[in-house]
């Protein structure tokens, strides 16, 4: 999913860091939980937060990992 949402950000001329994205989505995802709306709102409010959780996960993980010699 975050392939396509940073293709269409880089199609209208907006480039956005992984942390940033994955930050973004976590709030997002708080903002659904709380307001006022169904059941719908839990599922895609967890899913905005492990979005999320994953985004920020993988670029952390990239950053520990060495980079790999030539």
């Amino acid at each position: 999913m975050t392939d396509v949402v940073e293709k269409g950000l880089k199609r209208i001329g907006v480039t956005i860091s992984k942390p940033v994205l994955g930050i973004i989505t976590i709030i997002f995802g708080l903002l659904v939980i709380l307001l006022p709306l169904d059941f719908l709102k839990w599922i895609v409010g967890i899913f905005f937060i492990i979005q999320g959780a994953l985004l920020l996960s993988e670029y952390y993980e990239l950053l520990i990992r060495p980079a790999p010699r030539t």
